[in-house]
């Protein structure tokens, strides 16, 4: 009897493997920490009704917070590799809810640059390194699935966060708002991190689709894992994809920041309601849904550097909608299209690493790659503002080659420079090493003998 119900247990352990619980938990924890931030635009609206400060003024906050999330995220994925991701991610909980309470204070600029930006984007960085490494980290096989659903299901979280911040603000006003979402949000993330390991190791398992060949589950020590990770950079950086990954993810998102920081403000200035353009974010998001799913299964199946051209290009042609966008049906077009080549532009990065890495400790890669991203985020957030308010309230817009307009209240130029950046992604994507080899396979003969086995800082 004994035996059965072993034999039963046994087959249940390898049917549903914890590492579809890790996709799970990983999924809930990126929507709750990220509730804010995805819902910006709708922030940016909400501030300068209340405050009248000006658009720009108020982008500088998320620019700040990006290029803080930017600047931190290799430190982020250091620390990961290192100490491991559930006690760097217990940092980040902290940091989100005690930012968020101290941002329901506000009433000086001042304070949203450092509660907002700083703190909030510290804690951003240490989630967006660590929170998908760790699931990859759990998988061998059907790694595409996995990260498919975890960025497919975690990026929905727009869909509802905006609609949601603007209905809660409009019931209770921002302040009370800001102490609600840390209330709850902090429950559902320190429950969560109870059971989210870093490894598989920390649980004494493999890898989902591991084998007999792939070594035996033993956590490493802080000593160990700091050499191997810095043995592992060691080669990674001699690569071209090392270098060139970060920048593709730079222009990519420079080129959808711009559109997702001000086009729900550009809506209210054609004259759509807040409410109804809040939709706007809701829309890409959901249809944003398909390409966060099968584009890295795709790139599981055909390589990363093939799935990764048709989001960007996709994501930059959409954005030549927005210059004949008046009415809500057409803005709702608009990002319907937006959101597949969106979705997609982030979602092969942790298959690229894997191809082109294999089960090295790739936090501390993917912290640069992230680097690239919140520098793009920041960059294109910025200029769209810039544009916009360029000689708003000193004399007449600048007309560019009779095709667009600079400044005055227009963002033509704006989604110009959005295209060109999305555009610009597919030209060094082809420039990519071919994904159908590890580039470092070696690595692990540079580390001394007991290094060697599969690591996991716990």
């Amino acid at each position: 009897m004994n035996l059965d119900w072993s034999n039963r247990m046994d087959s249940l352990r390898a049917q549903y493997h914890y590492a579809w619980m890790v996709v799970g938990m990983g999924t809930v924890l990126r929507v709750t920490a990220n509730f804010v931030s995805q819902a910006f635009a709708v922030i940016l609206v909400v501030l300068q009704q209340d405050f009248a400060w000006g658009v720009t003024t108020i982008i500088v906050a998320q620019v700040l917070r990006s290029v803080c999330n930017a600047l931190l995220s290799p430190v982020a994925g250091w620390v990961g590799d290192r100490y491991g991701a559930r006690r760097t991610l217990l940092v980040a909980a902290i940091l989100y809810v005690g930012g968020m309470l101290l941002l329901s204070t506000m009433d000086q600029l001042w304070q949203l640059y450092l509660y907002y930006s700083i703190l909030l984007g510290l804690a951003q960085a240490l989630f967006a390194v660590n929170i998908p490494t760790t699931v990859a980290a759990w998988f061998k096989r059907k790694l595409g699935l996995a990260v498919g659903i975890q960025q497919s299901i975690g990026g929905m979280g727009a869909s509802v966060t905006a609609p949601a911040l603007a209905y809660l603000v409009s019931q209770t006003g921002w302040q009370v708002a800001f102490w609600i979402i840390p209330a709850v949000g902090g429950v559902i993330i320190f429950s969560l991190l109870a059971f989210f390991h870093s490894e598989p190791s920390d649980r004494g398992m493999r890898p989902y689709g591991a084998d007999e060949n792939d070594p035996d589950p033993v956590p490493a020590d802080w000593a160990t894992a700091k050499l191997r990770s810095k043995v592992f950079l060691q080669h990674a950086r001699r690569t071209k994809a090392f270098w060139n990954l970060p920048f593709i993810h730079f222009l990519g998102c420079v080129g959808h920041s711009i559109v997702i920081w001000h086009v729900v403000f550009f809506a209210t200035t054609q004259g759509l309601s807040l409410a109804a353009a809040a939709w706007i974010v809701s829309i890409y998001t959901m249809t944003s849904v398909t390409s966060r799913l099968f584009i890295p299964i795709l790139a599981d199946r055909w390589g990363a550097k093939t799935a990764m051209v048709v989001p960007y290009f996709l994501q930059g042609v959409s954005v030549l909608l927005l210059f004949w966008a008046q009415s809500p049906w057409q803005f709702y077009l608009f990002a319907a299209i937006f959101g597949i080549g969106f979705g997609g532009e982030m979602s092969a990065f942790l298959i690229a690493n894997r191809q082109y890495y294999g089960m090295g400790p790739v936090r501390s890669i993917f912290g640069f790659q992230h680097l690239g991203a919140g520098l793009g985020m920041g960059a294109g957030g910025l200029v769209g503002g810039l544009i916009y308010d360029f000689r708003l309230n000193e004399g007449a817009p600048v007309e560019l080659f009779g095709l667009f307009t600079l400044g005055g209240g227009s963002y033509d130029l704006a989604w110009v420079v959005s295209i060109v950046a999305s555009l610009a992604g597919v030209l060094f994507i082809a420039l990519l090493e071919p994904t159908s080899r590890v580039l470092i396979p070696d690595w692990e003969e540079s580390l001394p003998r007991e290094a060697e086995a599969s690591p996991a800082a716990t």
